[in-house]
Formats: structure tokens, sequence, C-alpha cells
């Protein structure tokens, strides 16, 4: 792995940049990792020897570096990518942690997996294909999923001569697209994830594309704004409480920040009891801090000893989330049974459980048009659709758009304690 210039420290101090590949079957997502990871010195020797000889096997004429990222034998042995293989990199400027998603229709459900928490969605277009109905679905759940970063690699230019005409054609097709959507920032960079160009090194074949290589733009881009700092939220984990006789009277709140920045001082209240007090301390793994801001993991310490449990949230006393019962999400529908009008599911939002019942299905939606479809409410497996769901108890929630941690749930089924689906509150 390339480590120049990163010790212990440094690693553990340097930005995180979560990101996610998408695109259609065989435009080379894993070909683009593998590539990705060989020319940023990122990988061992004995895994390059190992993908070598595998290579050699198979009877490839060039070395197969999707075979860094597809794990799975059957996903080896059809040359495609089935589950969301995680894979983790880092460069003197920047670590990376990559999903690397399915392109098939039918694994829809992945990607939102695999997406949810990613700064950045790498979506890949052939350039002999140009946009297809994949292309559309992956930039809609990106739009969906709030990722705040999606980056059109159009790959293949080789197999077109690397001609500047197909990239620009592909290029205003999908901001045409794109442009009905709330996405904040879309770029594109044309690659040949198997020869190399414009990944890690810059293209002798393209002179006419001025922009950056994609590492370069992946080491770069600005992403310290994606979190909310200005709506304070704390959903606590866990209440620590020694019981020892050194810390005897010592009660802190644990959880990890999911928006704002808190200072000792602030004026808090806790939801949903509604009482207020003052932050004392705010203790880290290093120690006291001055501040804490999302995502970190904190200790919280107050003033007064009020009721608080995991499940409840700190705010700040003038700026509250919304608390209901009755939610609208929209929701991608992730298992094979179909879901239930008046169905009740078990709910788990922040730190917090509860119990709903499906409402009402308002409308699916077609991922190709965009339309909504009103007079079909039947929600399959990879559906997209608006419900409204009531709680057994009231919710601590922001819109999706506004803070993705407090604005996103997941529904279960309590039978099989399986994940059925991914809500975005809206």
């Amino acid at each position: 792995m390339n480590t120049e210039a990163i010790d212990s420290k440094g690693y553990l101090n340097m930005e995180l940049l979560r990101f996610t590949t998408a695109g259609s079957v065989d435009d080379g997502k894993s070909t683009l990792i593998g590539r990705l990871l060989y020319d940023s010195k990122s990988i061992f020797e004995d895994q390059y020897e190992a993908i070598e000889e595998s290579s050699r096997r198979k009877g490839d004429e060039n070395i197969n570096l999707a075979l860094l990222t597809d794990g799975l034998r059957a996903e080896r042995e059809q040359g495609i990518t089935i589950d969301v293989a995680y894979r983790y990199f880092a460069t003197p400027k920047r670590k990376f942690i990559i999903a690397d998603t399915p392109g098939h229709i039918q694994y829809t459900r992945n990607m939102v997996t695999g997406a949810s928490t990613a700064n950045l969605a790498l979506i890949l277009v052939d350039a002999r294909k140009g946009v297809v109905e994949q292309t559309y679905r992956h930039t809609f759940i990106a739009s969906l999923l709030g990722i705040p970063h999606v980056v059109f690699c159009i790959n293949k230019m080789d197999l077109v001569d690397y001609s500047e005409d197909v990239f620009t054609d592909i290029k205003d097709r999908i901001e045409n697209f794109s442009s009905k959507l709330d996405v904040k920032d879309i770029r594109f960079i044309p690659i040949s994830a198997l020869k190399g160009d414009n990944v890690v090194n810059e293209s002798e074949h393209m002179p006419w594309y001025k922009g950056g290589t994609l590492l370069y733009m992946l080491e770069n881009i600005h992403i310290g704004s994606d979190h909310n700092h200005i709506d304070c939220r704390f959903p606590v984990q866990y209440v620590i409480r020694p019981q020892s006789d050194k810390y005897h009277d010592f009660r802190g709140y644990a959880g990890r920040i999911a928006g704002g920045v808190f200072k000792p001082g602030d004026e808090i209240v806790a939801l949903p009891s509604g009482f207020t007090s003052r932050i004392k301390e705010i203790n880290t793994a290093d120690g006291p801090q001055d501040e804490a801001f999302a995502p970190q993991s904190v200790t919280l310490l107050l003033e007064d000893d009020i009721d608080i449990s995991r499940g409840d949230m700190i705010v700040r006393s003038n700026n509250r989330p919304t608390v209901s019962q009755d939610v609208d999400l929209m929701i991608c529908w992730m298992t094979e049974r179909p879901l239930l009008t008046n169905g009740k599911y078990a709910v788990k939002h922040t730190t917090n459980d509860a119990r709903c019942l499906i409402k009402n299905v308002q409308y699916k939606v077609d991922i190709n048009t965009l339309h909504r479809i009103e007079d079909d409410k039947s929600i399959g497996m990879n559906d997209i659709a608006r419900i409204t769901i009531r709680t057994t108890k009231p919710l601590l929630f922001d819109r999706y758009q506004r803070n993705r941690i407090t604005g996103s749930m997941v529904l279960i089924d309590e039978g099989t304690n399986e994940t059925v689906g991914a809500g975005m509150i809206v």
C-alpha cells in the first residue's frame, strides 16, 4: 500500500472520502477501481501476482484488474459484480472507502446500501453505448440519497478513438436529465479504465480534455461542507455511569454528532422530555475538547442531572427538529415480499427504536421518466415510492435533504428481523 509520507498518527487524522461506483453491466466499474488501486500503488505485490495468475488461467489478453474487487466466486466466474464490495486505500492527501455496487437492475437495493453513506458517486457510462436506462436510474438514486457530488466517468474512450464528440454528446444528454434533479455538484471525466487514461495518470490521447485526472479530483474535491453544521443534533447512544470510587458522580452521554457544532456552555434541551441544561464538558478518546461537530463521536457532560436515555436527542434550545408520529418517506423496497398497506414494521431511526403502521402509499416512481405512478400502489423489490407511516411514539427528525442522518430510517420485518426498506424523510 502507498504509505509514503503517511505515519500512523497522520493517517488517523486524514480526511476520509467515501465514494460509491455505479453504472450499467460491463461498464467497467470493477476494472476502474482495480486500475485506481494499481496505478496509485495501493495493492500489495502478492495481490497483483494472484490476479496476474488468475487472468492467465482464464486466457485474458490483459491483466484483469476487476479481479481485485470481485470477491465472490460467482462474480469472478461470470465477470459481473453481485454484492457490494468495500475497498480501502490511502494516498498522502486523503484516505478512501470505496463501495463497488452492482450494475444489474435486480441489484438496485445493493446500490442504495452502498451509496447511503457516500460523499461522492462515480457513475460509469460506456462510451460506445452512451446513456442507457441504468444511467438514469443511478443518477436518480444518487439524487434521492442526497449524495453531494456525482462524477460521470465516460469509460472505454479507447474504443471510440478518444472522440471528443462522443464525450460531449453523452455529457449534454446527462446534463439535460440531471437538470430535473437535486444534485449539487456534477462533473465529467473521459477515461479508459483498461488503459489507464485519466484515472491516475493524465491521458496523452485526449489533449482536448483540460480537467484533472480522477485521482486528482478524488484527492482535492471539497467535502468539509457536506455535513450539516447548522442544526445541532446529538442522538444519545449510551449513558456512561462508571459506578466507581474515582468517577462516583460521573454521568456522560455518548453518541455520534449528527449535525451542528457543540461547545461547553451551550444551552441545550433534551428531547422528547424538554428538560434544559448547559454543556459542562465535551470528552473524546483524546481528552476534553473546546468544541465538537459532525461526524465526531463524543461524550457530553451536562451541568444538571436530568433523565436522558438511549434514543433521546440533545439539541440547541433555539433550533429543534420536527417531532411527529406521522412521517412521509421516499422508500426503497429491499425484499421480495411486497410492502403491505396497513402492515406493521419495526423502525430504526438514529438511536431510536419504534414500530410503525403503513398508513398510505401515495405513488410509485418510474425511475426512467421520473413520472409518478398513482394507479399502481403495489411496491415490490427495488421499487421506489412515497409512503406515509404512523409510529408508536414520536420521532425526532429533519428532512433528509437537510440532514442525511436524522432524515433517514430503515424498516424491519419483525418476524424475520430482515431489513425490508430504506427510507428518506421528505
